[in-house]
């Protein structure tokens, strides 16, 4: 939000909805445009990165998203595991590792440890116990 309020261009998907982009635009010949789309927006928020593996088409094209992004402005991706499961995402350890590559190169990494945010008022009300919820 601060960076709308400060005038950046932003761009927010889901992972899983980019990647469908990317793949239809590819099998629709459009898939340089559609980079160009993705990469202009001075900020690029990914949410929810790597919760289904991905083919080797769908790793590819994200590897060519983050290549066309990298050093063009900030990245933002959530994700609720570490970077050593990265390989089983992307299927594949060279595409894993060039992809964390161009994201680590200027990143900050913060890692948030604890409950569910979206559980709180289920474990706040005694509908859930603490051991029932995935730390």
């Amino acid at each position: 939000m601060k960076a709308l309020e400060a005038g950046y261009s932003v761009l927010f998907l889901n992972f899983e909805s980019l990647v469908t982009r990317l793949v239809r635009a590819r099998h629709e010949n459009r898939l340089e445009r559609t980079l160009q789309q993705l990469t202009y927006p001075k900020l690029v928020v990914l949410d929810e990165l790597g919760y289904l593996p991905l083919s080797r088409e769908e790793a590819s094209l994200f590897f060519r998203l983050i290549s066309r992004h990298d050093e063009r402005g900030p990245m933002i991706l959530t994700r609720n595991q570490g970077f050593g499961s990265w390989d089983d995402v992307f299927g594949d350890r060279v595409i894993a590792t060039a992809i964390l590559d161009r994201l680590l190169h200027h990143a900050i990494t913060i890692n948030i440890r604890g409950n569910s945010y979206r559980l709180k008022d289920k474990l706040n009300a005694g509908l859930l116990k603490p051991a029932d919820v995935p730390a």
